[in-house]
């Protein structure tokens, strides 16, 4: 029954130590806590920066890229236009000429066979950044406290992953 009702001098000391503690605590531990947190958001809040300035930084590249192979593919076509005129015209003169002219064809399209081949490998490349950049921006925002949320974190990126 004493739990129940309590005597008035049970409740003062309890008062008298709960003062105490809350003196203490407040003198001594808010401000570590509050500075630890403080530095935690202003952690937080830099790596969303430079989440984000990288995820920009591969937009303006995959921009670049496809500038530079829509620009390929341009200067492909007007290869391709101009080989082709100069092999009809050096058939009608000659086919010795004309055999010539289709050993350069030959050179100029392995060139851009090759310059799309390297484009293409950028691409791959910039698409294996931003899958990296998704998956550490969803890392971020998880709460991984226990190893058990870590395994069906990642069980449940692998089931999100779609190869094309």
């Amino acid at each position: 029954m004493d739990l129940i009702s309590p005597e008035l001098g049970l409740i003062i000391w309890q008062l008298i130590a709960f003062a105490i503690l809350f003196f203490i605590l407040a003198k001594f531990a808010w401000k570590p806590i509050l500075s630890a947190l403080d530095e935690r958001d202003s952690s937080i809040e830099a790596s969303l920066s430079e989440a984000e300035k990288a995820r920009l930084e591969m937009q303006n590249l995959v921009a670049d890229n496809e500038r530079l192979l829509q620009e390929a593919r341009v200067e492909r076509d007007e290869i391709l236009r101009s080989a082709n005129e100069f092999a009809t015209q050096t058939m009608e003169i000659s086919k010795e000429e004309a055999a010539k002219a289709g050993a350069k064809m030959i050179e100029e399209a392995k060139a851009v066979i090759e310059t799309e081949k390297q484009a293409a490998l950028t691409d791959v490349k910039i698409q294996v950044a931003e899958l990296s950049l998704k998956i550490a921006e969803k890392l971020m925002r998880q709460n991984l406290a226990t190893e058990a949320s870590q395994k069906e974190l990642v069980e449940e990126f692998v089931k999100d992953i779609k190869l094309n």
